[in-house]
């Protein structure tokens, strides 16, 4: 498997993170003793990434198993509850966290084990959880490459790679793959304001494992979509409707109607965790609302002048009207999207 990069490590009962801050200048580790650690490495983004949350929520809630020091599976139940609802506060929009939590919880509800004997069954479900994202993203891969069709050159927004998952990542699955097999896919990655993450850590995780990548800042996208150049967009995401609305970086909103204009196909490539069948369509996802000083600081440098009001969503939703497809490990999902993502037994 093409590589070089682990953003996510379990060891010796602790959880082990690529700080993605100071990505790209600085390859430091964060290491998670407490689920605290986790909560802030979640809010704050040292870990971000749909996907790569979930499999530290399930590591998170693993820790927190482990410092409950009681065999009273009522007592035991209750503050594992309460820290899930903790963990799920750090992040609103990604339903994978929610997910994770979600299972972990389940495997105390089913189980009438003592105590200790489920703090095993929690340590094999984080692990299962991280397990299952791995193989998801080489199936997105798959499957993203029997739609591709021989595309050479894709464009992508903010970071659904390596560093958003555990490995491939979702919107990079298939130029890795295809990679692997000896393919050259081009990629542009948008800059991805205001925090960066496509200029930072796509083209970072696709410069090193040796991918033909270009950044362009975000407002060159309907010139760049004119020339003819790109044949496809793909983006991951954070939560899809089950109409097939999905949230996504903010700015993937803009490149889907673009891309609609010069009859480009656009593809999202997500695990079904991601997909939330429990809502209608995308009104219903809350959107994040970050600090202010995301926008009007860079590197620690004010570039707006003080005083100046700002606004800061850090998803947007784009429409499934917009939407070629929904790539995902168990299958491909067309429109109507209504119908389609049932199909695939989510």
């Amino acid at each position: 498997m093409m590589n070089k990069i682990t953003p996510i490590t379990f060891e010796n009962g602790k959880l082990i993170l690529i700080d993605q801050r100071k990505l790209f200048e600085k390859e430091e580790l964060y290491t998670c003793n407490t689920l605290f650690d986790v909560h802030f490495a979640i809010r704050d983004m040292i870990v971000r990434g749909a996907p790569a949350i979930g499999v530290a929520a399930g590591y998170g809630m693993y820790m927190k198993a482990l410092s409950v020091l009681t065999e009273d599976r009522d007592i035991f139940l209750l503050e594992m509850k309460k820290a899930g609802e903790y963990l799920d506060s750090s992040r609103p929009t990604a339903v994978n966290l929610s997910y994770a939590i979600n299972r972990m919880i389940s495997v105390i509800q089913q189980n009438s084990s003592t105590v200790s004997e489920i703090k095993k069954m929690l340590y094999e479900e984080a692990v299962k959880i991280h397990r299952e994202d791995e193989k998801a993203n080489r199936m997105i891969g798959e499957n993203m490459l029997s739609v591709l069709k021989g595309s050479k050159t894709i464009l992508t927004v903010c970071n659904a790679g390596i560093l958003a998952t555990t490995a491939y990542g979702t919107a990079t699955a298939a130029i890795y793959l295809a990679r692997e097999r000896g393919q050259d896919i081009k990629v542009y990655a948008c800059e991805t304001r205001p925090r960066l993450q496509g200029a930072r850590l796509t083209s970072y995780e696709l410069h090193k494992n040796g991918v033909d990548v270009t950044v362009i800042t975000d407002g060159m996208v309907a010139h760049l979509l004119s020339q003819g150049v790109v044949d496809a967009v793909i983006a991951g995401c954070d939560r899809v409707a089950s109409n097939g609305d999905t949230a996504n970086k903010i700015g993937t909103k803009n490149i889907s109607i673009v891309a609609r204009y010069y009859n480009i196909p656009m593809y999202i490539a997500c695990p079904t965790s991601t997909i939330d069948m429990a809502i209608k369509d995308g009104s219903a996802i809350k959107i994040e609302e970050r600090d202010e000083r995301e926008v009007t600081h860079i590197s620690g440098v004010r570039i707006v002048p003080e005083g100046v009001k700002v606004y800061n969503p850090s998803f947007d939703v784009t429409e499934c009207k917009n939407i070629t497809a929904i790539v995902t490990e168990k299958g491909i999902a067309y429109p109507p999207y209504t119908d389609s993502l049932k199909i695939l037994n989510i």
